[in-house]
């Protein structure tokens, strides 16, 4: 389903309220979480109480219908801020969904939440850094995400341009392994003509290879209207192989996306970096080839 600009959520202002949630892995760091929490603080929103720091059900923060309930409170706050990632997110979609209308912040295991927004029609959705990595964000990529949020206008992103031209489209970003482990779910959005762009984390070059191959495979490339790679965190190959016997990350990305006849961006500054560059899901964008620009459309 693709969003209509005239559900667009509404920009924030100072005093709306936010919830931070706990969807995924639970609580470590208790202090990067409330660091976090302090920078939306900062800019004037209003944090209600959450009770997930001290939770736990073995390696998720919380049972699932603890952790689907917090999603869906009873008064929708302005924005809801995943606190960390990890894994157990997309377990919550195996129950039924009442999402409502307002800001959706998260990224890298919160990818299953966002895309299964997007695919509802629900705007809001931002990939951007989480919680427990928001302080610790550079000082431009605090900015963006505040300027997305009380909507203000954002600087271009520069990546490398790996094969040339201009695609104009809505901008749909996520974390590769979780994308793969939705195929053939009912919770990928519409991507026809959409800017589609990955990340990932901890994957070696033929891990990544054979996630990009699935996406090949189901036809998912195939119609899209631009690619991009923002970070591969620690997806190099092991430095024990000989450098004949392997493939570079970089070389495998080349290789699964330069034939797709459309333009191709890597090297931008989203994903598991201290720069995640946010991005509004589902609104219009231009990825140029050309430039290796990334920029929000006007």
């Amino acid at each position: 389903m693709r969003i209509q600009s005239e559900t667009f959520v509404k920009a924030l202002q100072k005093g709306d309220d936010f919830i931070a949630i706990a969807s995924s892995f639970a609580i470590e760091r208790r202090e990067r979480i409330l660091n976090g929490i302090k920078v939306l603080e900062k800019w004037g929103l209003k944090s209600r109480p959450s009770t997930f720091l001290e939770r736990r059900w073995g390696y998720l923060a919380g049972d699932d219908t603890t952790r689907h309930n917090e999603l869906y409170p009873q008064l929708p706050p302005k924005l809801i801020a995943c606190a960390r990632g990890g894994w157990g997110a997309a377990r919550l979609l195996e129950k039924p969904q009442s999402w409502k209308k307002g800001w959706f912040l998260g990224y890298s295991d919160a990818t299953a939440l966002l895309w299964a927004r997007l695919a509802a029609g629900f705007d809001g959705g931002i990939h951007g850094p989480l919680l427990n990595s928001l302080s610790k964000e550079p000082e431009w990529s605090q900015e963006r995400l505040k300027s997305i949020l009380f909507g203000e206008t954002v600087e271009d992103l520069k990546g490398e341009g790996w094969r040339k031209g201009i695609a104009i489209g809505p901008l749909i970003a996520g974390n590769l392994s979780v994308i793969t482990h939705l195929l053939g779910s009912s919770y990928i959005p519409e991507l026809s003509g959409a800017i589609l762009i990955l990340e990932d984390i901890d994957e070696e070059p033929y891990k990544v290879d054979r996630m990009l191959t699935h996406l090949r495979l189901t036809g998912l490339l195939s119609y899209i209207g631009g690619l991009g790679f923002g970070d591969f965190q620690k997806c190099e190959a092991p430095k024990e192989i000989p450098i004949n016997e392997t493939f570079q990350l970089e070389e495998v990305l080349k290789d699964r996306s330069l034939d797709l006849q459309i333009p191709v961006v890597g090297k931008l500054s989203i994903g598991h970096c201290c720069g995640n560059a946010a991005l509004p899901l589902g609104r219009n964008a231009i990825l140029n080839g050309n430039t290796g620009l990334l920029s929000l459309y006007p």
